[in-house]
């Protein structure tokens, strides 16, 4: 019960001295592996995410781990993530494996309820993206893609002809 609010100065001094290292090493880090490690999340990307933050904390908060390893392992991580993302885009195939494929939930005034259950969506949370886009009626919109980062894309319907064909041929690759 003694150490609720205060245990030592020295333990206090480690703690403030190894936040700041942390904080830098993982700002500058993010900054030199790129948008990437800060742009929409993949599944992927949200578990390094995760485990860096783990890291740092670690790093920070226990004392029989030297701020020299935390940073190693935080930066092996940013290294590996380079790595496997930098392979996945010149692979289709490793892509594939790591990365999940977008996914149509909703397509011409139908709801998917497979794709829905598959994802697992609930209608409202499709009509919450709708109003979200400031879209009101389920006849404006042409497509709802469920998109690899968990993001959901409203695709209204075009105006023209051409606008159509467009739409077409942006769908096809993820109808097939």
């Amino acid at each position: 019960m003694d150490m609720i609010f205060f245990d030592n100065i020295d333990k206090l001094g480690r703690i403030v001295l190894t936040a700041v290292m942390v904080y830098v090493l993982i700002v500058l880090a993010t900054k030199v592996s790129g948008k990437r490690s800060t742009s929409q999340l993949n599944n992927f990307d949200w578990i390094v995410t995760v485990m860096i933050g783990s890291l740092g904390a670690s790093t920070i908060l226990l004392e029989n781990i030297p701020f020299i390893e935390g940073a190693a392992s935080i930066i092996v991580l940013y290294v590996l993530q380079f790595l496997v993302t930098k392979y996945a885009s010149i692979s289709p195939a490793f892509s594939s494996v790591i990365l999940s494929e977008p996914r149509i939930v909703f397509y011409q005034g139908q709801f998917l309820p497979d794709a829905m259950r598959a994802e697992r969506l609930t209608r409202q949370e499709l009509e919450c993206a709708m109003r979200s886009e400031g879209v009101h009626s389920l006849s404006e919109i042409e497509a709802i893609v469920f998109e690899s980062d968990a993001k959901l894309t409203i695709i209204t319907k075009p105006d023209s002809e051409q606008a159509t064909d467009t739409v077409s041929e942006t769908l096809a690759p993820l109808t097939d």
